[in-house]
């Protein structure tokens, strides 16, 4: 019998094949499929940000080398050593638990890498502490190293509230006034006031918001503020915040409130002038070039020399002393010219004593007789 060869025998050759990689196939699936996803997963993780110390464990005092890799190329760093926190939940009270006076910058390289020397100190908070790195600008980005600051105070972590969830019920408003200093230019302060009501279904305990301060065209300025307090699943809570601005501010200000990464409300503040610092300045200016007028005059009147006029007046004979309570007479010129004539006449009949009425020499003469008379 002659064999023959075609389409078929051909398709039964390669049966057996075709089976076996069928059968082979599910096999390496799931592993090609787990290689793939495998890939991702370490570059991410090589990506992320980490953060390595030199000491676990140091004193007040002392100094520590932190260093990382996987950050943004060029970024601004901040360094803080932060009580109660843990590297899983983060610092849970924010910057507020961090020893900020004891921060430190650093800027990454091309690489994204850093090494910088960090001092120890006992942050607000007791621990657990870590060394809380975060970025200052450009993308966010955070990490935190486990840290222990020996002979710092330890406590246990507030419990997770990450079911919370919270919302403002009322408009917020401004309570307060100014007092005369803030006239003289002190600083304004005022509370801010509004309701929050807890939307989730776990309890929000001690929660950090931030109040921001806008002036003009510019973008504001973000401090933390936390309220002390619970806000149990479906309660609410009233809750004041101090805002204050800086010295001498004045004019349209614009405050946020901002829980998370959400701006909850918005409240406008109109500041007045400090028109009591403007008239301090008007009176200084009014006021110090009087003063010195006033000295100088009083120094020239001491310095300059005394008139002949003056040394006559002071040595001349006092008059007649006038009596006490009674007005002084004024006496015509002419009067008094004739009185002193009169009272020269009667000084001169009074010092001639041979003259007597009954012996004047006009009635004792004889009398001329007439003509012709002896």
């Amino acid at each position: 019998m002659t064999r023959r060869t075609g389409p078929e025998t051909l398709r039964r050759a390669a049966s057996p094949a075709r089976l076996l990689t069928l059968a082979v196939l599910p096999a390496l699936l799931p592993a090609l499929f787990l290689s793939v996803l495998a890939v991702p997963g370490a570059r991410a993780a090589e990506s992320a940000p980490a953060v390595s110390l030199s000491k676990k464990e140091a004193g007040k005092g002392g100094e520590i080398t932190v260093s990382g890799k996987g950050w943004q190329g060029e970024a601004l760093l901040m360094l803080l050593i932060c009580g109660q926190a843990t590297p899983e939940r983060g610092v849970i009270g924010g910057t507020n638990s961090c020893a900020n006076g004891a921060g430190r910058a650093v800027t990454t390289d091309e690489k994204g890498a850093f090494s910088k020397r960090l001092p120890v100190a006992e942050p607000p908070e007791p621990c657990p502490c870590v060394v809380h790195v975060a970025t200052v600008t450009g993308e966010q980005a955070s990490a935190d190293a486990a840290f222990t600051v020996a002979g710092h105070p330890t406590a246990e972590l507030p419990r997770r509230t990450g079911g919370g969830k919270l919302a403002v019920l009322a408009a917020t408003r401004l309570e307060g006034d100014s007092s005369l200093l803030t006239w003289f230019g002190a600083p304004p302060a005022r509370r801010l006031v509004f309701t929050v009501g807890n939307l989730g279904p776990a309890p929000v305990e001690d929660p950090v918001f931030e109040i921001g301060t806008a002036h003009g065209v510019y973008a504001p300025q973000w401090e933390e503020r936390q309220w002390r307090g619970t806000v149990a699943p479906g309660a609410r809570a009233r809750i004041a915040l101090p805002v204050e601005l800086s010295a001498g501010a004045h004019g349209d200000y614009q405050i946020s409130l901002r829980y998370g990464k959400k701006v909850l409300a918005e409240q406008p503040w109109g500041v007045g002038r400090p028109w009591g610092v403007t008239l301090f300045w008007v009176l200084l200016c009014l006021v110090v070039p009087a003063a010195v007028f006033r000295i100088g005059m009083a120094v020239v009147d001491r310095i300059r020399p005394r008139t002949v006029g003056a040394h006559r007046t002071a040595g001349a004979r006092p008059g007649p002393a006038v009596s006490k309570g009674l007005p002084r007479r004024t006496t015509p010129v002419a009067r008094t010219a004739r009185s002193a004539a009169a009272a020269d006449a009667d000084a001169t009949t009074a010092v001639l004593p041979w003259f007597t009425p009954d012996s004047a020499p006009s009635e004792n003469r004889p009398r001329p007789t007439t003509k012709g008379q002896a």
